[in-house]
């Protein structure tokens, strides 16, 4: 029970991914239609007319711009969210220093230096080391099981108390990674939208409709740029929040295998 408690702490900045899409849905709608389409953002304050400026023109890029703008402010959302999780997951020292001291008051055997270290680093480690601390001395005091038994136990209890801390590392992680190749997607289909408009006027008897074709190429360039900062921005801070979540991880098998290796060498039994 104790180590679910303290898991708990890392998980204060979680966000449902499903309500910050909806929520940005909703203003991405609103960006759109009150700023972007704007009649002062075009000629002759008709939005039918040709864009004065750039939101003018971010407009004539048709509904799909709503669905990218919505995926990326959510990228962005999630993504701050994460940061704001892993930092706390990660503790208030550095891991270095701190998988460091723990290797140190091991080797002196002074177990209750370690915990202190544990209450002062927090986050996911500390949580995770603590858990494994409180089953060493329980096995130091077990009498019954013997010293293969204890070390599978301590050993059992470390990857116990990392399954508990996972999820809060990786939660939203799932939608990010998405948005890589979906923003990307529904970019490319905004652009395809967007040329066949500007084709279509161009087939049309007589002159050439130049509003439908400026239309059509406006719609095109727009999703493409769109889709491709979602998918840019998504990549980058995927790859970013996976390599610390495997900096964390680390730290956590290292620390579990000192510990399991500081009982074997100490203890006969």
């Amino acid at each position: 029970m104790e180590t679910k408690e303290k898991g708990k702490s890392t998980k204060g900045f979680k966000l449902s991914a499903g309500l910050v899409v909806v929520c940005c849905f909703i203003i991405a709608g609103l960006v759109f239609y009150f700023v972007f389409g704007n009649p002062s953002n075009f000629l002759g304050n008709d939005v039918n007319n040709h864009p004065e400026n750039l939101l003018g023109t971010i407009y004539k890029g048709g509904p799909i711009v709503v669905v990218l703008q919505a995926l990326f402010l959510s990228v962005l959302v999630l993504s701050v969210e994460r940061f704001f999780a892993i930092k706390k997951a990660n503790g208030k020292g550095s891991l270095v220093k701190f998988v460091q001291s723990i290797k140190t008051t091991l080797q002196s055997g002074d177990i209750e230096e370690a915990k202190e270290a544990c209450l002062k680093q927090k986050g996911s480690v500390g949580n995770v080391v603590t858990s494994a601390l409180v089953k060493y001395e329980q096995m130091q005091e077990d009498t019954e099981l013997s010293k293969e038994q204890k070390l599978v136990t301590i050993q059992k209890e470390v990857e116990e108390a990392t399954a508990l801390e996972m999820p809060s590392l990786e939660e939203n992680l799932n939608f990010i990674a998405t948005m890589t190749t979906l923003g990307t997607l529904l970019g490319l289909l905004g652009t395809v939208i967007g040329m066949i408009r500007s084709f279509a006027a161009l087939a049309n008897a007589g002159a050439p409709d130049s509003i439908a074709l400026a239309t059509g190429i406006s719609e095109a360039l727009i999703n493409t740029a769109f889709g491709i900062a979602t998918g840019a921005t998504a990549v980058i801070a995927y790859s970013y929040f996976t390599s610390r979540i495997d900096k964390i991880t680390y730290c956590i098998d290292e620390v579990g295998f000192t510990i399991v290796q500081s009982y074997s060498a100490t203890h006969k039994k």
